[in-house]
């Protein structure tokens, strides 16, 4: 697996490490091919108003988007999978773990593999969709923090 982290903050103060770390373990989880890429952006509130606003239509900031690569995606035999990019804003992450009852970092976690579900066609248009992917993401959270402890 190859995934690339980007932060658009500065200073960045997360562990971009375990992002990464949280990332690769979902996608091996799914069985996603050991060739594919993942791209991860950490951005200010500001910059994920934009885009949210130019991509989804929607006024003011939202917690993490998805961006999924083109349909399909060119790849040669030898090439690797490149899978599209997840977007987060940790600020409004911050702002919503308290509602939700979690901390900083499980939201974070929740929302990284919320992002990249949707690369993988999870969806939650429908309430059956929406039961079937908050299954899987408890799953999988579940799952990392047992293997974490270790």
């Amino acid at each position: 697996m190859n995934i690339r982290i980007t932060s658009h903050r500065d200073p960045e103060p997360l562990d971009l490490t375990a992002f990464g770390q949280l990332a690769e373990f979902v996608l091996e989880r799914e069985d996603v091919p050991e060739q594919t890429e993942l791209s991860l952006a950490v951005v200010d509130i500001e910059e994920m108003t934009a885009l949210n606003e130019r991509y989804r239509s929607l006024e003011g900031p939202t917690d993490v988007l998805s961006f999924g690569c083109d349909d399909p995606c060119p790849v040669g035999s030898d090439e690797p999978i490149t899978l599209g990019d997840v977007v987060i804003a940790p600020e409004v992450a911050e702002a919503q773990a308290s509602e939700h009852g979690n901390t900083v970092e499980e939201e974070l976690n929740l929302l990284l593999v919320h992002g990249v579900l949707h690369l993988l066609g999870y969806d939650h248009g429908d309430d059956e969709s929406a039961e079937a992917m908050q299954q899987r993401e408890s799953e999988l959270l579940e799952a990392y923090a047992l293997h974490s402890k270790r």
